[in-house]
């Protein structure tokens, strides 16, 4: 199939109905949900990276998380945005340390998380990051016990400013903004994580059985208000 030839007026109305969409939106926006309503012919990638270059001096700015796409302030001008109506999440060191741990070494267990810690993991701290819709169950590890298998999700790269999880700061980028002091390990490498939602090889789906047993649905299949 011979590729559809777009001319100027047919590019320029798409990036309308797509700067449209976006800011309609509360949440980012997927690249299906886009390519459903663009005219036929539209690359929807390369048209959002368009757009993305004509607002990148504006006050407010296109980003990318994953594969969606959402409008956000400018980060040189987050000074003048004022959130006194926000409640300002606050996590204790203990709940940093696992989403940091989570968002490393992903796909990761309880039982892997308390081991890189040296200590236990209450049930309360990943509470507190599921709630804040920066953590979720990925699946069950194929290995005894079958334990769920923990990542972060599409929240938590749109909270950090990341497009995806391979931005996430290396060891030169921690040292120099002082989070990574003392003295290193010889050898020490900063772990790469899993760069996708797709299960691994050591993984199964969840089933409505075992969001049953972990208190996600109630008996019967019904969420668990």
């Amino acid at each position: 199939m011979e590729p559809v030839s777009i001319d100027e007026r047919t590019l320029r109305e798409a990036l309308r109905i797509a700067e449209a969409l976006v800011f309609a939106s509360a949440e980012p926006v997927s690249e299906g949900f886009l390519a459903e309503r663009l005219p036929r012919g539209i690359e929807v990638r390369p048209l959002m990276e368009q757009l993305k270059t004509e607002y990148a001096s504006r006050g407010v700015n296109l980003v990318q998380v994953s594969d969606h796409w959402a409008f956000r302030t400018a980060a040189d001008l987050s000074f003048a945005i004022r959130k006194e109506d926000n409640e300002v999440r606050r996590l204790s060191r203990a709940a940093l340390e696992v989403l940091a741990i989570i968002a490393y070494h992903q796909p990761v267990t309880r039982a892997e998380i308390e081991e890189i810690r040296g200590v236990q993991t209450s049930k309360g701290t990943l509470d507190v990051l599921m709630e804040a819709g920066w953590v979720r169950f990925r699946g069950r590890r194929r290995s005894p016990g079958r334990p769920v298998t923990l990542g972060t999700t599409r929240d938590f790269l749109d909270h950090f400013g990341l497009e995806e999880l391979r931005d996430l700061p290396g060891m030169e980028e921690l040292k120099s903004a002082g989070l990574l002091s003392g003295r290193i390990p010889p050898g020490f490498n900063m772990p790469l994580p899993n760069l996708g939602d797709e299960l691994t090889e050591d993984e199964d789906p969840i089933t409505p059985l075992d969001l049953e047993e972990l208190g996600l649905l109630t008996p019967g299949g019904e969420p668990d208000e």
